[in-house]
């Protein structure tokens, strides 16, 4: 989280329960099946256990997935059991509570393990997301791991991004996958990879008599491109084929206009049709949008 904090968007710009469900409906019939919740953070939305309900009835979704920091999570914990959700990615990037307290701004780090060892109880599944903050947390990614050897959960480490507000400090401190992977391997020598699917994002390692996965999501590396099979959409409606490019267009408009399902589908269909090949494309892009809308991972998401 910035130090700053994060500037809040007016109401009327968020897209309204009945659009996101409206454009689910669409994707759905398009053949998008899962749909995943991720922010900022999801749970301070109001009401967003009423739009999860209506997301997974829609016909067609097969998997509901949430990512979550887990600070506000732990009161809806019956709730996403019967929605039937299968998986909830926690963010996590340190087991030390005045580390924890820095970089989130919030002094709840024991609450947020609490949470975790709830949804595991909960039976739902879960993979515990770590950014790796070269000088902040590094030494912290075998203590990290160690979650996955006492719980039936995935760690799994992310390549900081390059507009994480560290500027060029950051950059003499980045840690990339071949790193975080020299130290596993250091610790724990027997670390094995396995095979991911096709679309996945991470790549996999079993430890021996770890009860969970080990995941490296090289972010920043993008040697995962070819095989992405995502879109996103922005709290505004704004559509992004790729999580570097600016946004392609904003279907909020294009929906309070009073375009019909099939214009929205064409709309959906040329900016997937035209997605750049990989990341380091669609950031050279910069397609439609200034560079003053590209923020930080605190609001564009997981």
């Amino acid at each position: 989280m910035p130090e700053e904090g994060i500037e809040y968007v007016p109401r009327e710009h968020l897209l309204h329960y009945e659009e996101i469900e409206r454009l689910v409906r669409v994707l759905a019939q398009m053949g998008v099946r899962k749909v995943r919740f991720t922010g900022g953070e999801p749970f301070i939305r109001r009401d967003v256990i009423h739009l999860m309900e209506s997301i997974a009835a829609i016909p067609g979704i097969e998997a509901l997935h949430i990512t979550t920091n887990g600070t506000v999570t732990r009161p809806f914990i019956p709730q996403l059991t019967n929605l039937g959700v299968k998986g909830i990615n926690l963010s996590l990037d340190t087991l030390d509570p005045q580390r924890f307290k820095e970089i989130t701004r919030r002094d709840v780090l024991q609450d947020v393990l609490v949470t975790l060892d709830e949804l595991v109880d909960a039976g739902i599944p879960v993979k515990v997301n770590m950014v790796v903050l070269g000088g902040i947390n590094e030494d912290e990614i075998t203590t990290m791991a160690r979650l996955a050897e006492s719980r039936p959960v995935d760690v799994r480490y992310i390549e900081e991004m390059p507009f994480n507000g560290g500027g060029h400090e950051q950059q003499l401190t980045w840690r990339d996958h071949r790193y975080i992977l020299g130290q596993l391997t250091s610790a724990f020598p027997e670390i094995k990879p396995v095979k991911a699917e096709k679309s996945a994002t991470a790549l996999l390692y079993t430890i021996p008599g770890f009860q969970g996965k080990i995941g490296i999501i090289p972010a920043y590396t993008r040697n995962f491109c070819g095989s992405c099979n995502r879109i996103r959409l922005t709290p505004e409606g704004v559509l992004k084929t790729c999580l570097y490019d600016r946004g392609t267009f904003n279907i909020r408009d294009i929906m309070r206009s009073g375009a019909t399902d099939e214009q929205l589908k064409a709309s959906i269909r040329d900016a997937v049709a035209h997605r750049a090949k990989d990341g380091f494309e669609a950031e050279k892009q910069g397609l439609q949008f200034p560079l003053s809308s590209r923020e930080s991972m605190s609001t564009i998401g997981g």
